[in-house]
């Protein structure tokens, strides 16, 4: 993967954007593979993976939920979308199902302030959301029990 890019420092945050798109997350071994490969030392790289919030060292969910928590979606209630994902998901923000299906992420602007409240589930934009319409979104992907 990284034979694409030439050995030079400045493709680094190029290459871990890939990585994360491949595995979905950076792999321990990838990130030590490209730390021989560009003769960087490891703590750097830990560094850059963990600076990024696009970049993860632990697996996500096939669906990545994010909830703009920003001013506009606030004031439109963004924390009850949010208890209704934590509720029908069983997760908190920064986790991941056990079955792998769903991560969830608070963000702080996701640049759709005219139709706050919303969330993101992969790169689906969802706005001018209830708390009943997360439930029925959530079933879309498999994630809310009929009742």
């Amino acid at each position: 993967m990284f034979e694409k890019y030439p050995k030079e420092q400045r493709y680094t945050l190029s290459i871990l954007q890939d990585l994360q798109k491949e595995y979905n997350y950076i792999p321990k071994e990838k990130l030590i593979e490209l730390s021989e490969h560009l003769g960087i030392p490891l703590s750097k790289l830990y560094s850059m993976a963990t600076f990024y919030k696009a970049l993860s060292l632990t697996p996500k969910g096939k669906n990545i939920i994010k909830v703009c928590d920003g001013t506009a979606c606030h004031i439109r209630s963004s924390r009850s979308l949010l208890d209704e994902i934590q509720n029908t998901l069983g997760i908190k923000p920064g986790e991941t199902t056990k079955d792998g299906k769903f991560s969830l992420e608070t963000v702080n602007c996701l640049g759709s302030c005219a139709i706050a409240p919303v969330m993101v589930i992969n790169d689906k934009y969802y706005g001018k959301l209830t708390s009943s319409m997360v439930r029925e979104i959530l079933k879309e992907y498999g994630g809310a029990d009929d009742e």
